[in-house]
């Protein structure tokens, strides 16, 4: 298949990207790569997958990566709606999976613009491409964060979500309800994924192991809002990715199959075991052999105290289900992260 992967310089659009690229299908990665964070990191997520970004890219070109034949990217933003178009009606792509989004729950709420601009002007021109194009399926990137106030545990797309407690959620939510209206009124095949607190190797430097690994390793406090008394299904990357392949590509083998999948779907996708924000921070400290300093906080507007991800749905019509446990994903994380950062092991301190 043809796939369009936005978002393709992420965390989980890298992710993405590799997956389809090791099914043997052909992609197209497209990023804007903002400087929302390190772009530094961007390009070398860019660079591992063939894509020479050591110099600014430039836009609107697609560049053929070095290691793959069938992986090529383009640098584009989605609020450009003629050169979105022009992609769609050249590239001929079977489906779209659309992971690109100004991320980050606290950044909402200092800096609103760029999550109207992103999440809902650019989300309104993927549906219009995908609508014209004929595409067959679009995924995109939902959020827990939409779950907002409610309290009902473990959280499942039949509960309610119309109570979110930051910008960033309520542009998620949106996105819900405007591919609803465009698989009502044009058919079209759109499946919503709720993502629960993805953690892996390539982070974002704003996701707590990023920002707990930093602390630990440059001896600075860590913040710990309400106290450490929160709890979020912390789910491994490779695990978030294998249901997001499988979900996009799922063909119903039977009439019974069929029936569980329709025009339109939410899914949650998470581990389904949430972890208390201390032990996380505890196994951290574990994997990099260094102690941490907490400094206790009081929760933060937008923040939520606890996500679980009911996740019965989703098993049911793709077979997904995550194996990685917290201790072997942090491990593998951990052994990332003092590689690409250089970190000296030889600091570390027995417990």
């Amino acid at each position: 298949m043809r796939v369009l992967i936005t978002g393709a310089a992420g965390f989980i659009g890298f992710h993405t990207v590799n997956r389809f690229l090791n099914e043997d299908h052909t992609v197209i990665g497209l990023d804007n790569i903002n400087d929302y964070y390190s772009v530094e990191l961007k390009n070398a997520r860019l660079n591992e997958a063939g894509i020479s970004a050591n110099n600014e890219l430039p836009w609107g070109e697609l560049i053929e990566s070095t290691k793959d034949i069938q992986y090529k990217f383009i640098r584009m933003n989605l609020e450009d709606k003629i050169g979105l178009q022009r992609l769609f009606e050249k590239q001929n792509f079977d489906i779209v999976i659309h992971l690109a989004a100004q991320a980050g729950v606290r950044y909402s709420i200092e800096n609103p613009d760029a999550y109207i601009q992103s999440n809902i002007v650019g989300f309104h021109n993927v549906l219009e491409c995908c609508r014209y194009s004929k595409i067959k399926h679009l995924v995109y990137a939902s959020s827990s964060s939409v779950y907002g106030l409610n309290k009902q545990m473990p959280f499942s797309v039949e509960q309610k979500a119309d109570t979110p407690v930051s910008l960033y959620a309520a542009t998620k939510r949106s996105n819900e309800l405007m591919a609803h209206s465009y698989s009502h009124l044009y058919g079209m095949q759109t499946t919503g994924l709720r993502f629960f607190t993805v953690y892996g190797p390539w982070g974002r430097p704003d996701m707590a192991n990023m920002l707990f690994a930093d602390a630990i390793v440059k001896n600075e406090p860590i913040k710990v809002f309400n106290h450490g008394k929160m709890k979020r299904d912390f789910t491994y990357i490779d695990d978030i990715v294998d249901g997001v392949y499988k979900i996009s590509v799922v063909q119903p083998k039977t009439d019974k199959d069929l029936e569980k999948i329709e025009s339109y779907n939410i899914f949650n996708i998470g581990n389904s075991q949430p972890v208390e924000l201390l032990k996380f921070i505890k196994l951290i400290e574990k994997k990099l052999g260094l102690k941490a300093k907490l400094e206790m906080k009081d929760m933060q507007p937008g923040d939520v105290y606890e996500t679980w991800a009911d996740i019965t749905a989703l098993r049911e019509v793709c077979g997904y289900t995550p194996k990685t446990t917290i201790e072997e994903g942090l491990k593998v994380f951990t052994e990332w992260y003092t590689g690409f950062y250089s970190i000296d092991k030889s600091k570390k301190l027995k417990f």
